[in-house]
């Protein structure tokens, strides 16, 4: 049977903010991409999800970032590689203290935002990521977009790799995503969302933003958790999945 794992980003607030319906989407998700602290996420926040995550069988990833909170860790940025590793192994490691106190643990780690779009094609970022990843846990999986830097370099490493596809993102017909200050970068229309969601888990493929069908193979799929709506879209695309005979459960 063909399978499928839904990953959302979660614990995107700080303080009196909160961004995501965590509670909500966890029941929806198998895995959780946890904000880190330097996008998005306070301890306390952190530690709720964690909890969370870990009473409904939810898997637990890191989302590392960039220092950006002001900027939620969109903004283009350039960190030297030995700073940039190790601010990737320390939220790595902050995040695994209350994954361990929820009992369960960190299973995997993704990129956010500015920086998961730049180690899809820059060497040096890219091996910055790996090292604070070989530097916190030399057996957590790296979740990535499929052809990108960050994946092959990984793999080199000896970490387990995980391609992922985006159902709510355009594609360029190179596979990357389309930036997020283009038009049309966003695809909003639910029903459109969902559709692609089935293609992607069923045939590896989606239309790229310039209608041309291209081929995307992933074993998990992306909804993100800040767009309006999010948990009944949630809810629709992992419904259309079972539906249509597609098992959706946590990338082995």
């Amino acid at each position: 049977m063909t399978s499928i794992d839904l990953n959302a980003d979660l614990g995107e607030g700080f303080g009196r903010w909160q961004l995501t319906d965590d509670e909500q989407l966890l029941s929806v998700v198998t895995s959780a991409n946890v904000a880190c602290g330097f996008h998005a996420g306070d301890p306390a926040t952190m530690r709720r999800v964690c909890e969370q995550a870990a009473e409904r069988g939810v898997r637990i990833g890191a989302q590392v970032s960039y220092r950006d909170l002001a900027g939620f860790g969109r903004r283009a940025m350039d960190v030297p590689p030995d700073e940039l590793a190790a601010e990737v192994a320390y939220q790595i490691g902050a995040l695994e203290v209350f994954a361990r106190a929820a009992g369960t643990r960190v299973s995997y780690v993704k990129p956010h935002g500015a920086l998961y779009n730049r180690v899809v094609h820059d060497d040096q970022q890219a091996g910055a990521v790996v090292d604070g990843v070989l530097l916190a846990d030399a057996t957590l999986p790296v979740l990535g977009l499929p052809g990108s830097r960050l994946l092959d370099l990984a793999a080199k490493a000896g970490l387990p790799t995980v391609t992922e596809a985006f159902a709510d993102r355009a594609y360029t017909d190179a596979g990357t995503l389309v930036p997020r200050d283009q038009e049309g970068a966003v695809v909003t229309d639910p029903d459109t969302v969902v559709e692609r969601s089935l293609g992607l888990a069923r045939d590896g493929t989606v239309t790229a933003h310039s209608g041309t069908r291209i081929e995307v193979r992933a074993r998990s799929l992306c909804l993100h958790g800040d767009t309006p709506g999010a948990v009944e879209l949630a809810r629709r695309v992992r419904e259309r999945l079972t539906a249509s005979g597609i098992l959706v459960a946590a990338f082995a």
